[in-house]
């Protein structure tokens, strides 16, 4: 990299560390992925159901963003967040004077002026698309606005009409301002996901009521609400179950591993090991930490492929699954998922991932570092109060509290893990699995409690 160019990235970079990009923009930024936009989206919804308000979010789609960004309003909006001198002057020459030709069956068209988009597999491209996007979200008023690059999404809280118009109000200046900035967005194809208190359900009924929470967009198309909407590849649905998406995973894993398995006949622990952990496992464990199930049927579907794959190789046809995973030294899924759920609640202590969830740590003298469980209202519906208590929001921070003070301690990732994989040994790795009754449900919390409740007895 130049030192024309390095001057242009340190300068942009400048903008991430003052805080001038909006921290509800998980895309390109360092800590950030679609799992932390995820998991601060749940957490959002379910904070204000705990309120006891409803939710509705709109989910829209832009076309072809990043071919669209004017080169004009960009270079405006870089002055404005005071990008100016020799990285201004690099970077308006990075954009502008770029010409294209197009070849079909060897006839190539003429040269044309680019006049828009961020060039594309280059290091500043998505960082100038992430700056053109910002102001998008400091636009909106009632709702709060989450995105990943141009996958954005705003969420209402719902308790009357006024919230409905307030809503719409957002979603109509989203509208107005992508017409001002040159964007384009694909009306017909947004969505409206909403999440219902039981209390509304007799309200639902009445044959007005479709008409008072109707959200339209600028050309009057009205939007659909919803049952499920896929969110950065993980499916969620308005009834709060992950289960829809849980059988979609199910069903891609096991798509991939009959491929894998037709298309190698080796059937050794090391062909058919990376096999699994490069084609199939991470299938069923993408953003685990958001829609970790804790229904045991939804635990036991998912289990049941890894139990499926590794029957299959060499030498562990006769084992039952839990000696199987004894044998191979791996780890049951569900065990995995819980992993990555303490690793994550470290990370935020730690400053490598955004507490968007608003934990809270403090350090007691003899306890050492505790994560916070946040407070549930009681007056909150029982379902909402329920599902609740399974989030990444609580669920994590438990997981994480169990952990002996000096894993907690820990100050580097990798030490923290290594920590981490000693403390799982001790408990067994016993999943439920079809058609094996009267077992633990193998939870690192219920361990713990059952573990408890010996000591105590003795």
């Amino acid at each position: 990299m130049s030192s024309t160019n390095k001057s242009s990235y340190s300068c942009v970079q400048r903008l991430y560390l003052n805080s001038l990009i909006s921290g509800n923009q998980h895309g390109f930024r360092k800590k950030r992925s679609c799992m932390t936009q995820l998991l601060s989206h749940i957490e959002q919804i379910y904070k204000t159901l705990n309120e006891d308000n409803e939710v509705d979010v709109i989910y829209l789609d832009f076309a072809k963003a990043f071919d669209k960004v004017d080169h004009a309003v960009l270079l405006e909006k870089l002055k404005r967040y005071g990008i100016q001198g020799k990285a201004f002057a690099w970077i308006r020459e990075f954009l502008l004077n770029r010409k294209q030709t197009v070849v079909v069956e060897g006839h190539k068209s003429s040269f044309q002026a680019v006049r828009s988009g961020v060039p594309q597999g280059t290091v500043l491209g998505p960082i100038l698309f992430v700056l053109y996007i910002n102001d998008l979200l400091d636009s909106i008023e009632f709702s709060i606005g989450f995105s990943f690059a141009d996958d954005t999404k705003l969420i209402g809280a719902i308790q009357d009409e006024d919230s409905v118009r307030l809503l719409q109000n957002d979603l109509d200046t989203v509208i107005k301002w992508s017409a001002a900035n040159n964007m384009e967005l694909h009306e017909k194809k947004f969505e409206v996901v909403s999440y219902k208190l039981n209390t509304s359900k007799i309200m639902r009924q009445l044959p007005f009521y479709p008409l008072t929470v109707e959200y339209s967009t600028s050309c009057g198309h009205i939007i659909e609400p919803q049952v499920t909407v896929r969110d950065l590849g993980v499916y969620v649905s308005n009834e709060r179950s992950w289960t829809p998406h849980i059988e979609k995973t199910i069903q891609e894993a096991r798509q991939m591993a009959a491929w894998a398995l037709s298309a190698f006949r080796d059937r050794s622990t090391i062909v058919m090991l990376t096999l699994y952990k490069s084609l199939v496992r991470p299938k069923l464990e993408y953003c685990s930490p958001v829609w970790n199930p804790h229904k045991v049927s939804d635990i036991q579907k998912i289990e049941n492929v890894q139990r499926s794959f590794t029957k299959k190789i060499s030498g562990c046809k006769e084992l039952t699954y839990w000696d199987r995973l004894k044998k191979l030294g791996i780890l049951s899924l569900q065990r995995r998922r819980e992993r990555y759920s303490i690793v994550h609640v470290w990370k935020i202590l730690n400053d490598l991932a955004p507490n968007d969830l608003q934990f809270d740590f403090s350090t007691h003298q003899r306890l050492g570092i505790k994560a916070s469980i946040p407070t549930i209202n009681r007056k909150a519906q029982l379902a909402v109060r329920t599902d609740y208590d399974k989030t990444f929001r609580v669920h994590a921070a438990q997981l994480f509290n169990m952990l002996p003070c000096e894993i907690r301690s820990i100050k580097t990732l990798d030490a923290f893990k290594s920590g981490l994989g000693v403390f799982l040994e001790q408990y067994p790795d016993t999943p439920p699995v079809t058609g094996v009754t009267g077992i633990n449900n193998n939870s690192l919390l219920s361990w713990k409690q059952g573990r408890t409740h010996l000591m105590q007895l003795s």
